[in-house]
């Protein structure tokens, strides 16, 4: 039988980008996702969020692909691409047009407006582009001109975008407080918060496990799922893994690439067992084969609310 969330099918995904190789600290967030729901009876799909970005790979896509499979993840259906989706970002973006505004600022104008500190680590727009009076504003005029502006969302005062995270709790921050009138478009590009709400909602995802570095663009989204009208999923900000020197994941921290691991014969038992045990899920002692061994293990409330530091000794 069919778990039900909110009155649908339960449904998560795996989102990887094609900007390079998939790494340790992919594996663990995928690790968590495909996990909770093959324990509940619940699909399971895989998108590729390859919108054109200047750090995609030729040869990323069939690379990530072929380490998943290797690791023992499936997937139902077909594979889901963005690249082949831009017609349902240009519905959504009509949609939206009547409460949007051009803004030609440039990362470096938004930095130096930053006046005070503010939650999370992305930059919070200060309106400077915002026109005083707002105004209906024909679909047409988003998708024309040059320079392409970027398109922001007018936020209201009546709009909140605070949630409650199915691992994190409570998260407290309005939009407005975080990252202020965002980006959805720049032109006809749609932005990434745009892209995910649109792309979660037309494939049922019920469940969103993804790293906790996306909390703060999360509030934004909220608001984009009231304005379209779509039901938004139950998101799960897991912690992110990190080098030993406490910062993110990187090249720095030396070659944490799958392929490079299996490349270096090391079996894949080696490297879920190690993400098993930084969820709490094995002991120091306890091996696994595959995913599917991890299933009756499987647990959020044992996931540690701290980043996880990986190093290879672990292995």
């Amino acid at each position: 039988m069919s778990i039900i969330t909110q009155g649908r099918p339960r449904c998560g995904r795996l989102a990887p980008s094609p900007t390079g190789a998939l790494h340790i600290g992919n594996v663990r967030t995928f690790l968590v996702a495909w996990l909770q729901m093959r324990v509940c009876g619940g699909k399971i799909r895989l998108r590729i969020e390859d919108l054109d970005h200047p750090k995609h790979k030729p040869g990323a896509e069939t690379a990530l692909i072929e380490d998943l499979q290797w690791l023992g993840f499936d997937w139902d259906g077909t594979i889901v691409r963005q690249t082949e989706r831009y017609i349902y970002y240009e519905t959504a973006l009509k949609a939206l047009a009547p409460g949007l505004y051009p803004c030609y600022c440039s990362r470096a104008d938004i930095q130096r407006a930053q006046s005070a500190p503010h939650p999370g680590e992305v930059l919070r727009y200060p309106g400077t582009c915002r026109p005083f009076s707002s105004g209906v504003r024909p679909f047409e005029l988003l998708i024309t001109g040059s320079p392409a502006p970027a398109w922001r969302v007018a936020l209201t005062e009546q709009e909140d975008g605070r949630f409650t995270d199915g691992f994190f709790g409570p998260y407290p921050y309005r939009a407005a407080e975080l990252t202020g009138d965002f980006v959805v478009a720049r032109g006809r590009e749609p932005a990434y918060t745009l892209a995910v709400v649109v792309d979660d909602a037309a494939m049922n995802v019920t469940d969103v496990v993804r790293g906790d570095d996306i909390l703060p663009v999360t509030p934004a989204q909220y608001i984009l799922y009231h304005r379209l009208g779509l039901p938004p999923p139950t998101f799960f900000h897991i912690p992110l893994v990190i080098g030993i020197d406490g910062r993110r994941l990187a090249k720095r921290h030396g070659d944490t690439r799958i392929s490079s691991y299996r490349t270096a014969g090391i079996e894949p038992g080696r490297l879920l067992s190690a993400l098993g045990r930084s969820c709490g899920w094995l002991s120091s002692s306890e091996q696994v084969n595959s995913p599917l061994e991890l299933l009756p293990r499987f647990s959020l409330e044992t996931i540690p609310r701290t980043p996880f530091v990986w190093h290879d000794s672990l292995l």
